[in-house]
């Protein structure tokens, strides 16, 4: 029975290996608003145990994500394990893409950290659960520019809501990550007029970034420490700890990585400390809202998903509101609208369950 409290409220999770080294876990956290949808991750973890949290945690994230940006779509998450002898192959590739063909269809598989869209064309051979493939092969292309945006307006809603003003000009902004998302979200910032700091764990990266916008790079640990209007995680998660939260000295955290917090308390810390926290599972939603319009009948639109963008402030500053008439945290705030409209629909449906063919 300890397997199944491991499980945490998941639905389902399916452990496989396979040709070329496969080994992965693909977790299903809700498929009550419909089949579970989630990236794909190739890291190299430290252990199991590690790799398995982290698809335990950010498939939840999905599936209140899903819920609060109004979708149709339930919540996943998929992590192969990388590390020292395995190769991101096509063998293991394709034998990930039949681990998700076994599910018939309760998880869709999408891009993350470590797959490309060329990757996503392999797994597809093996699976017509694949989405997110160029546009060339009938996809929606790669999500981060439609991400990027979305936290662009995020930032520019929480300024808003503290100072009248959703203007960025002459703002301090320092972006931890500039890859596909924090990178084109230097872009938009600085064309706004803002000041900005930048940080990569790749250094010349940084600096490649910092040259086109007219910023400075410093390390990921002075980041951190910096003196800022918003602070924004565009990389890895779980970087705002218990022993980082009260050396903050930003007015705003708002990015696109995925659980920033290491912890629910460390929310609740930062909202005592008056700093304003976008729930990093409402702000970067666009990108899934885009992978998402793929399943739409009439075929993929990206003008229909830009329309959407604009449902990213307004989530946020229905959040605010919330957690200010509520007295709770913007994360708590967050998930509690998430389980509002999970809960709306419960008892219309139990589970999704794909189509019948034939």
């Amino acid at each position: 029975m300890s397997v199944f409290n491991e499980m945490d409220g998941h639905e389902q999770v399916l452990f496989s290996s396979g040709p070329g080294g496969l080994r992965c876990v693909i977790a299903i956290h809700s498929t009550l608003l419909g089949p579970a949808l989630g990236g794909v991750r190739f890291l190299p973890y430290a252990d199991d145990d590690q790799a398995v949290g982290d698809a335990l945690r950010l498939s939840r994230a999905m599936t209140y994500k899903a819920a609060c940006a109004g979708l149709d779509i339930g919540g996943g998450k998929a992590v192969i394990f990388g590390g020292p002898g395995v190769e991101k192959s096509e063998t293991l590739l394709r034998a990930f893409g039949q681990a998700v063909e076994s599910l018939s269809g309760r998880f869709i598989a999408a891009c993350d950290m470590g797959i490309t869209t060329a990757d996503l064309r392999i797994m597809s051979k093996e699976s017509r659960w694949i989405r997110g493939l160029d546009v060339e092969e009938g996809g929606s292309g790669e999500s981060g520019a439609m991400t990027a945006y979305g936290v662009n307006l995020g930032i520019r809603a929480c300024l808003q809501h503290l100072d009248g003003s959703d203007s960025v000009e002459g703002r301090h902004i320092a972006i931890d990550g500039v890859g596909k998302v924090g990178g084109r979200l230097a872009a938009h910032l600085a064309e706004g007029g803002a000041r900005l700091t930048l940080a990569d764990i790749d250094q010349e990266k940084a600096e490649r970034v910092a040259e086109a916008c007219g910023a400075e790079v410093v390390s990921r640990e002075k980041l951190y420490l910096l003196d800022t209007d918003v602070l924004s995680p565009n990389a890895v998660g779980n970087v705002i700890d218990a022993d980082l939260v009260d050396k903050l000295r930003c007015r705003v955290v708002a990015g696109g990585a995925n659980n920033q917090l290491a912890a629910p308390t460390i929310a609740e810390r930062l909202a005592a400390r008056g700093i304003l926290y976008a729930p990093d599972f409402v702000i970067n939603a666009l990108g899934l809202i885009q992978v998402v319009d793929e399943l739409h009948p009439a075929g993929h639109d990206m003008n229909r998903v830009r329309q959407r963008a604009e449902l990213i402030p307004e989530r946020l500053v229905e959040i605010f509101i919330r957690a200010k008439h509520l007295n709770i945290s913007t994360a708590a705030a967050a998930t509690s609208m998430a389980r509002d409209r999970l809960a709306a629909v419960r008892g219309v449906r139990s589970f999704w369950l794909p189509p019948r063919c034939g």
